[in-house]
């Protein structure tokens, strides 16, 4: 499959001289420019490269860890389902987990329930 890393770098440029910083929380999830990628890296999708991603812990206001999601139906231990998310059955890509810096946050669609939440967090504490 033969990626946009041009494409994406244009995109790159100006996510990075944008001046706002999103304010975020943790259990929310948001709409994320995780853009292209290298090899089996989690990409984003579209002209944009967006990707659903939970946001699993604050760093600090600028930086963030995520958990990309996905609607695919493959089944993996980890890569547990979190319920509905944007009208889709969504899962999350615990492998995929990484540290943002907020300027790729898009927008924020909702937070995911609690007890989800801490489910995802006990798997991810499994895996380590």
């Amino acid at each position: 499959m033969q990626k946009d890393f041009n494409g994406w770098n244009k995109k790159k440029k100006k996510m990075h001289n944008r001046e706002d910083t999103p304010f975020f929380h943790t259990r929310e999830i948001w709409w994320c420019s995780l853009g292209v990628n290298i090899g089996f890296e989690q990409d984003g999708t579209g002209e944009n490269f967006y990707r659903p991603v939970l946001i699993l812990k604050g760093m600090s206001k600028e930086t963030c860890f995520v958990i990309p999601l996905t609607t695919s139906d493959k089944r993996h231990k980890f890569r547990p389902s979190i319920g509905i998310v944007d009208g889709k059955e969504a899962k999350a890509l615990l492998s995929q987990m990484r540290l943002i810096d907020a300027k790729r946050l898009i927008r924020k669609m909702e937070y995911l329930d609690e007890k989800i939440f801490e489910r995802i967090r006990k798997t991810i504490k499994e895996m380590l």
